[in-house]
C-alpha cells in the first residue's frame, strides 16, 4: 500500500486552488505535525548546545594555556588571579610626574597608561613601572641616560601601556607581531604588558612574581632603547635581561636587570 503524503495538493484538476475545499491541507492530524515540529526544534537546540559546550572545551588547546576558560571577550581565567580577557579597549593615564632618576645622559620621557575595566589601578601600576625603571640597577645604571613619568602625550617618548590579552594581542598585530594573547610586547613608542603574565608571570619561572614583572618591564623598555635579544650565556648563569625569558630559560636563572655587579650584563645577540 503507497504511502500518502503528508500534504495534500488543494487544487482541482484544471482549476485554481480552493482555499476551502474541505480535502485539501493536512492527511495528518494537526497534532502530530506540531509534536514532529518541537522534536525537530529540540534536536537543533540539543546539536547548537552540544556544539557550544565542544567549543569551551577546546578553547584551552589553541595556544592560551590552560587557565583559559574560552574565547569569549569579557569572560574571565581561572587561576592565581582573576582577570578580564579583553577589555574595552580604551586607556586611563596616570597623572603626575615622577623626578627624574639617572645620573647622566638624555631624559626618556614616558607615559604609564592602564586599560579600563582590568580593575588594576593606573597609580599603583605607575608606581611598580617607576620604581623599575628608577632602580640603578636598570638602564639608568649604564649612565647613558636619564629616565622620568610624565602625564602628557605631546611630551612623551613612548607609553608603557597595562592591557588585557585580547586587547594586547590586537595592539601588538598592528605592528605585525603575534602574541597569540599570551606574551608582552613593544612597537615604536608603545610598550604593551599583558595583563596576564603580569598577573601570573609564566609556569615554572623559579622565582618571584615581582621579579618577573620587573623583567617584562625592563625586557620590553630595553627594545624601546634599542637592545635585541640575547642568548643564555650558560647553564648556571643568570639570564640577560634581553633573553626572551618568558619562553623558558634554555638552563640561565631567572634575572630581571640589565645592570648586574655595577656592569650592563649581556649574551650574544640572536635574531
Amino acid at each position: 500500500m503507497p504511502s500518502s503524503p503528508l500534504w495534500r495538493d488543494c487544487r482541482r484538476s484544471g482549476g485554481p486552488p480552493e482555499p476551502d475545499d474541505r480535502h485539501c491541507g493536512p492527511l495528518v492530524p494537526y497534532r502530530v505535525i506540531v509534536t514532529l515540529g518541537m522534536v525537530l526544534v529540540l534536536a537543533a537546540t540539543a546539536v547548537v548546545l552540544l556544539a557550544r559546550t565542544g567549543q569551551r572545551v577546546a578553547a584551552p588547546e589553541q595556544g592560551f594555556g590552560n587557565r583559559i576558560a574560552s574565547g569569549a571577550g569579557g569572560d574571565e581565567r581561572i587561576g592565581p588571579s582573576r582577570y578580564p580577557w579583553a577589555g574595552v579597549g580604551s586607556f586611563t593615564v596616570a597623572g603626575d610626574h615622577s623626578p627624574v632618576h639617572g645620573e647622566d645622559g638624555p631624559v626618556a620621557r614616558y607615559r604609564v597608561a592602564v586599560e579600563r575595566g582590568t580593575g588594576q589601578d593606573p597609580a599603583a601600576f605607575a608606581a611598580a613601572v617607576d620604581g623599575v625603571l628608577a632602580d640603578p640597577r636598570s638602564w639608568i645604571g649604564t649612565g647613558q641616560l636619564r629616565v622620568q613619568r610624565i602625564a602628557e602625550a605631546e611630551s612623551a617618548d613612548f607609553t608603557v601601556y597595562l592591557a588585557t590579552p585580547r586587547t594586547s594581542e590586537a595592539m601588538c598585530a598592528e605592528g605585525g607581531l603575534s602574541t597569540e594573547g599570551y606574551t608582552s610586547c613593544r612597537l615604536p613608542g608603545q610598550v604593551i604588558i599583558n595583563l596576564a603574565r603580569w598577573l601570573e608571570a609564566v609556569p615554572d619561572y623559579g622565582a618571584p612574581l615581582e621579579v618577573y614583572r620587573a623583567y617584562v618591564i625592563n625586557h620590553e623598555v630595553g627594545h624601546e632603547f634599542g637592545e635585541g635579544h640575547e642568548a643564555c650565556p650558560a647553564p648556571g648563569d643568570p639570564a640577560p635581561v634581553m633573553q626572551q625569558q618568558t619562553y623558558g630559560l634554555d638552563g640561565c636563572l631567572p634575572n630581571a636587570w640589565p645592570i648586574l655587579d655595577g656592569r650592563r650584563y649581556a649574551g650574544e645577540l640572536i635574531g
